[in-house]
């Protein structure tokens, strides 16, 4: 029995010291003079599977040789990559994630955008306002301030930052709307008020488009109109205004990130041209990894 105990504590150490190991490796600081692959097992810190930069991500760990090095993309939520983030710079730890600007992220955290000499995630981009079909015909006020809509990323992460923080976005909009009454007056001015038109905006639910969906509905329930927003997915998102089951949506970031529904909706919908310019999809890094400025360097360093 007593040889029993021993042979049973002795594989119980087997196995728990390198666990042990395992778990402080994984809490170390950021070391610039190992390869930072092995320092976070070769991961990438993702976002939900259906987002555009997820594609893109997987492109980037093929064209930049990253998949034969065992490089991954870790698939999770937005909430969970900040989340990680968090921690991590908090131990100064290394982390990579899928970074978007404008986000909350960057203006709360010290983190910057690795250079893309591939180009694979694409140039600056634009967020683009999308309506149904026949909408100017039907509801021409909000058409029009549908169609003016436009503020910039500052703004825009105003409104994120506090909704960050726990406030509700329909708070946070109308504090934002009552702070920067020139800025709405540019997109209202002239516009009749309606009597309880009922019209529907649809969304995916990323930080950015949760504020700038919650600034305009409230924008055009201040003009009358009893305002519906859905969250979704992408594809349903486009699919939504195509089919006239919703009558707007302000999140499509363009040319890149939804390209692909851009093209396989054409011509069902009506593209109000820019209501943001300025946004940026890539990798992101904390800025206490000096040495890793770019894609290539995390294969290479």
């Amino acid at each position: 029995m007593k040889k029993l105990k021993i042979a049973t504590l002795f594989f119980l150490t087997l196995l728990i010291v390198p666990l042990i190991a395992a778990c402080s490796s994984t809490a170390q600081p950021y070391n610039s003079k190992e390869k930072i692959g092995p320092q976070i097992n070769y991961t990438v810190t993702g976002i939900d599977a259906g987002a555009g930069i997820m594609a893109s991500t997987q492109n980037a760990l093929k064209d930049y040789g990253l998949e034969k090095k065992n490089w991954q993309l870790q698939t999770s939520s937005t909430a969970a990559m900040t989340s990680t983030l968090d921690k991590a710079i908090k131990d100064k730890r290394p982390i990579v994630i899928t970074g978007w600007q404008p986000h909350w992220m960057f203006t709360k955290f010290p983190i910057k955008f690795l250079k893309d000499p591939k180009n694979v995630y694409g140039k600056e981009e634009s967020i683009h306002t999308i309506v149904r079909q026949g909408l100017k015909s039907d509801m021409p006020e909000a058409y029009t301030i549908l169609d003016r809509f436009h503020w910039n990323p500052t703004q825009m992460s105003a409104v994120m930052l506090k909704v960050n923080n726990g406030m509700d976005p329909q708070k946070a909009a109308k504090q934002w709307i009552k702070a920067n009454p020139d800025r709405v007056n540019e997109w209202t001015k002239g516009v009749k008020k309606v009597h309880g038109k009922s019209i529907k905006m649809t969304y995916v639910a990323w930080d950015s488009e949760i504020a700038s969906t919650n600034v305009v509905a409230q924008v055009l329930r201040d003009q009358g109109y009893k305002v519906t927003i859905q969250a979704m997915e992408q594809q349903p998102m486009w699919a939504s205004v195509a089919t006239k089951a919703a009558d707007a949506q302000v999140s499509a970031w363009l040319p890149k990130t939804s390209g692909l529904f851009y093209k396989d909706y054409k011509g069902k919908f009506v593209d109000l041209g820019a209501n943001l310019h300025g946004a940026k999809v890539g990798l992101a890094v904390p800025k206490y990894m000096t040495n890793i400025n770019s894609i290539d360097d995390l294969k290479n360093k």
